[in-house]
């Protein structure tokens, strides 16, 4: 199987692409030893049967640019098919701020078609195309060159499938009239702001369920330091410190070398220079909060209190809902924001678009006291009170 090595391979492979109303991508990356995730390879295909339809490109050339396939990006009559594409598109936005336009997630389409939550590609290819992926060629490194012959056919069936995968999609969802559905989903991962990670906001991806405001001071600076480090460095931001350690400085707040030596889940390499120096600067900027800073910048959505029965209520809703209309329940609303819901929140994407005509309406509703919940042998049904 032919690699494309040089740009004008690219460009003459892009070309053929660009008489199609559509084409398939993939890529290959490894992230275990770096913050930003590195290229190693882009899996492209057309429509047809022709062997000379799907290539495998190689971005570690030195003789290659990726100009070609930025131009097709920007080509608005080819639709750029991708599968769970959010790690694809932040590689190809870091690398140029480009995405590609118009654009189409087949997992996001088979969560509206009904075919599940985070709807693996392997999954899809069984139940649309009845065949078997061998996925043992998933976790090798990809970096590593001469890439294998078991490797270059488990990357390219990647975009051969999908593109019987995307036509079976459309057409279902052209035929039950859910187009608006995916776009407001696809609206998203068209988002620049969806790939800008801004280490103020960083605290968001930590768990804690701790209600300290002190601690949670701690907590907003800790991260913030660790994503800045991490971005800076291009390292994992679990090699500055994880998050069970960051609970434990947070909770303990170090003031000194010494203090940060009595670490028990600190690694040894982080008691010292630039990370050190950086926790006790956290540290000491959490020190100047008060409670009022930290409502501010910590938002902690609790499960209501007195609520549960109702929060139970909409989950039982929400199943209902989903099943009538063949969509993931996760797609409708979220565990969270179910309990938000319950708490007496309005301020949320379900009761937007196609979310409240499906499930908003009656879970107000539901929530109001003016509906209630019933069944008719198997299914569950909204009554009027």
């Amino acid at each position: 199987m032919k690699i494309i090595k040089t740009t004008q391979e690219l460009s003459d492979f892009c070309k053929k692409c660009a008489s199609f109303n559509y084409v398939t991508l993939d890529t290959e990356f490894l992230r275990e030893r770096t913050y930003y995730s590195k290229l190693c390879l882009i899996q492209m295909a057309y429509p047809g049967i022709a062997e000379d339809s799907a290539a495998l490109i190689d971005p570690l050339s030195k003789d290659l640019s990726l100009s070609p396939l930025y131009d097709l990006f920007q080509n608005p009559d080819v639709v750029k098919v991708f599968h769970a594409a959010r790690q694809d598109l932040e590689i190809f936005f870091v690398d140029e701020q480009i995405l590609p336009k118009p654009f189409f997630d087949t997992q996001v389409a088979a969560m509206v078609c009904g075919f599940g939550e985070q709807v693996g590609y392997e999954k899809l290819v069984r139940a649309i195309c009845n065949e078997g992926l061998d996925k043992s060629s998933r976790f090798t490194d990809w970096s590593a060159r001469p890439l294998s012959s078991k490797q270059m056919e488990y990357a390219i069936g990647d975009v051969t499938y999908l593109r019987q995968i995307y036509e079976f999609l459309a057409k279902k969802i052209e035929k039950t009239g859910r187009q608006a559905w995916v776009e407001e989903e696809l609206a998203i991962l068209m988002d620049p702001e969806t790939y800008v990670v801004d280490p103020k906001q960083a605290w968001r991806r930590v768990k804690t369920r701790s209600s300290s405001w002190k601690m949670l001071a701690a907590v907003s600076e800790l991260a913030e330091f660790r994503e800045n480090y991490a971005q800076n460095k291009n390292i994992p931001r679990n090699r500055v410190y994880k998050d069970d350690c960051m609970m434990e400085l947070a909770a303990t707040r170090p003031q000194n070398v010494e203090d940060l030596s009595k670490s028990r889940l600190l690694l040894r390499e982080a008691r010292k220079g630039q990370i050190a120096d950086g926790i006790l600067g956290a540290i000491k900027r959490a020190s100047e909060y008060n409670p009022n800073d930290v409502e501010r910048q910590v938002s902690i959505h609790e499960k209501p209190q007195g609520k549960e029965g109702l929060s139970e209520l909409l989950r039982v809703l929400l199943k209902a809902k989903a099943e009538q209309f063949g969509v993931a329940p996760k797609l409708i609303a979220t565990s969270s924001e179910l309990d938000r819901i319950a708490s007496g929140e309005d301020d949320l994407k379900t009761f937007n678009g196609w979310r409240n005509d499906v499930f908003g309406k009656d879970a107000k509703r539901l929530r109001a006291g003016k509906v209630a919940l019933s069944a008719n042998g198997k299914n569950v049904i909204v009554v009027p009170i």
